[in-house]
């Protein structure tokens, strides 16, 4: 792989999948980042050394990611574990409010019969089910840090997230000075920045004075409170994460290629890990795309494009709760219209900077179909680039051959036949499929042996040639951006437009258009 710069940081990626997260906490877009400008301004203001403030920005994006880790287990035992966590914010979770908290929230939405369970199996364990997750949550995240190549220190600094000041949190018996300064400025700017969106200045003021002492540091409690107005942010106030990130060079230093594609995957790796039968999917779906696209010749840049869109393409199941996603049974109306929001947060968690808007646009069209049926948008051939074809095939074929709620994986023989289904209904793009069963070794989409071909039986060379006349190329450009010779490059033109009917640029520009092998924003 090339060492090329993608044009986004770190910074920018995790600031993208904290909008996610967001979603998973139940609350609106934005929380995670201002709740670190709350936090930066109050560290300013209590001495945190500028040098620690990438490190304040680290934990305040990462340290409620790991609640996916132990949503299967929360959503065991509490229901719905997106509105869960949106509940705990209104409660001090430590000692017998925390437990009272608990058991009012054991089995909610099930028959009375299994909450009453659910409370009996929490008091039989003392909570000790919701330590242990809350320890795997702590962990899990650390584990993300790590492969992010981050600082050490940020890793160990979110192994005490549910640490408390009195000590009473997890690990037991870590309090006090004993938790890292960024911990203690984000427990307190977390939970304030919940409540004077409720509540106003008041609301912050009072929920930071209930708990000081508590879960929170003092010091920082009363330097807040004698001025919470200039930590938190005003009503007409509005700034862009992105310029701040830009002024702070340890935020600001951008990925290679590579990076971004090895962050994308640990990013993955976390949002699969929301339900465990989707376990590895996010990877997989990015492998076969990747692959698809290379076999009908799509340009490097596209076919890597089609790649990271499939690792980011379920980014947006971040705000579905668990217990719709693992349902073993059919859906409810409401609950299909939940999961189908899935695709429209993806788009907007990726919206920004343009690198990743560019990915989220391909990566909210995996569940698109061609005769318009799909969601989140509803359109339809030649609305959809060949990239969002493809990765709607492989993301269908993947959802088949992988264990979900209620079944097994389907046999891929199985799989190959229901996806050529699919083609046959109009619903999947004969071309894309061909190249995704091709790639997953089941064969192309019509059943027959031929190789894998673009439309109208065109080569992956003259689909890469099509491509760069549509966008204004002359046979001399085309020969010298592909490394062959012009009288070859001519040639290709002319198979091209005796294959697709064209008689002129803009004819084979119009053919190239239509079947999804431009997107019409690069135009």
């Amino acid at each position: 792989m090339d060492q090329g710069d993608p044009g986004v940081s770190l910074a920018e990626l995790l600031a993208a999948f904290s909008l996610a997260t967001d979603l998973g906490l139940g609350q609106p877009m934005e929380h995670l980042l201002r709740s670190w400008r709350i936090a930066a301004r109050l560290g300013r203001e209590a001495g945190l050394p500028e040098d620690e403030q990438p490190d304040l920005f680290h934990v305040a994006m990462l340290a409620w990611v790991g609640c996916v880790a132990d949503a299967p287990e929360v959503a065991a035992s509490f229901g719905d574990d997106i509105a869960f966590r949106a509940d705990s914010y209104e409660v001090d979770l430590g000692g017998l409010p925390g437990f009272g908290f608990f058991l009012g929230h054991a089995g909610l939405g099930r028959p009375l019969r299994q909450r009453l369970l659910a409370a009996a199996v929490l008091v039989g364990s003392g909570g000790g089910r919701v330590v242990r997750g809350i320890q795997g949550h702590c962990l899990t995240t650390a584990t993300l840090a790590d492969q992010l190549g981050l600082d050490p220190r940020i890793a160990v600094a979110l192994r005490q997230f549910f640490a408390r000041w009195d000590g009473g949190g997890v690990p037991r018996g870590v309090g006090g000075e004993q938790i890292a300064r960024t911990v203690r400025l984000f427990h307190l700017a977390d939970v304030v920045e919940v409540h004077h969106r409720r509540g106003g200045v008041p609301g912050a003021v009072a929920v930071a004075r209930a708990r000081r002492g508590k879960q929170f540091d003092p010091d920082l409690v009363d330097a807040f409170c004698a001025d919470a107005a200039a930590f938190l942010p005003g009503d007409d106030e509005s700034y862009d994460a992105h310029e701040l990130f830009a002024r702070e060079p340890v935020l600001a230093r951008t990925l290679t290629d590579d990076e971004l594609d090895a962050a994308l995957v640990a990013l993955a790796d976390f949002t699969d890990l929301r339900c465990p039968s989707r376990a590895g999917h996010s990877r997989g779906v990015a492998d076969l795309a990747g692959a698809a696209a290379r076999l009908l010749g799509l340009p490097a840049t596209d076919a890597r494009t089609t790649y990271r869109a499939g690792l980011v393409h379920d980014i947006g199941l971040h705000g579905v709760p668990v217990t719709i996603l693992d349902k073993p049974g059919p859906l409810t109306a409401t609950e299909q219209e939940r999961l189908r929001a899935g695709s429209y947060y993806t788009e907007r968690v990726l919206a920004r900077p343009g690198t990743l808007g560019r990915l989220g646009a391909v990566a909210a069209l995996a569940h698109e179909r061609m005769d318009g049926s799909g969601h989140h948008r509803g359109v339809s051939g030649p609305a959809i680039p060949l990239p969002g074809r493809i990765l709607a095939a492989a993301c269908a074929f993947r959802e088949l051959v992988e264990p979900r709620a209620g079944r097994g994986p389907v046999p891929p023989k199985q799989a190959a036949s229901a996806i050529r289904a699919e083609v046959a209904a109009g619903r999947l793009d004969q071309a894309a499929a061909d190249a995704v069963l091709a790639a997953a070794g089941a064969g192309p989409a019509n059943g027959s042996r031929r190789r894998v071909a673009g439309p109208a039986g065109l080569t992956a060379r003259e689909v890469e040639v099509l491509v760069l006349i549509a966008h204004g190329a002359a046979t001399g450009d085309v020969a010298r951006e592909l490394g062959i010779a012009k009288k070859t490059a001519g040639t290709h033109i002319e198979r091209i437009y005796t294959k697709t009917g064209a008689s002129s640029r803009a004819t084979a520009t119009l053919f190239a258009l239509r079947h999804g092998l431009l997107d019409p924003l690069d135009l």
